[in-house]
């Protein structure tokens, strides 16, 4: 049945295929039908010159548009997919590493390695050496939700 579609409509099934990609890839998020539309497309362009020739069945055809499709998409993701730009706020979303070396007060002595200051509105877990309430303490590190403190 697809066979006799494809042979009916010609080279223009893989233009009408590639067209139905990209109209999805509108709807839907992300950036990956594009690629395989494209590849349709290019599958289409190359049918219009092929479509006499014998050795062109759609076996071949699907053939082309599967290996299209896996270089279309390749050099879409080496073309876009370039994540190293850089920010002007590297630490936005890691608020931890972004105390480090703020200096604040012990909110509760540091006993046995653990204590907790106050930074700003939160009261952050730290531990360190062992340090009377009231002692100033610099923010060396950052493990999660912990902080590493020395003395100021």
């Amino acid at each position: 049945m697809i066979a006799r579609i494809i042979a009916e409509l010609g080279p223009w099934s893989w233009w009408i295929l590639g067209m139905l990609l990209l109209a999805a890839e509108l709807l839907m998020p992300g950036v990956f039908l594009v690629w395989i539309g494209l590849a349709a497309l290019a599958t289409g362009a190359v049918s219009l010159l092929l479509w006499d020739f014998a050795a062109w069945a759609w076996q071949v055809q699907a053939l082309f548009f599967a290996v299209a499709a896996v270089l279309f998409t390749l050099a879409g993701r080496r073309y876009y997919g370039r994540t190293d730009v850089g920010s002007d706020e590297p630490l936005l979303n890691q608020r931890g590493a972004s105390l480090i070396g703020r200096t604040a007060t012990l909110a509760e002595p540091i006993r046995e390695g653990r204590g907790r200051i106050r930074l700003d509105d939160t009261f952050w877990i730290v531990s360190g050496p062992d340090l009377a309430a009231g002692t100033q303490v610099r923010v060396v590190a950052s493990n999660g939700r912990d902080l590493t403190v020395d003395e100021a």
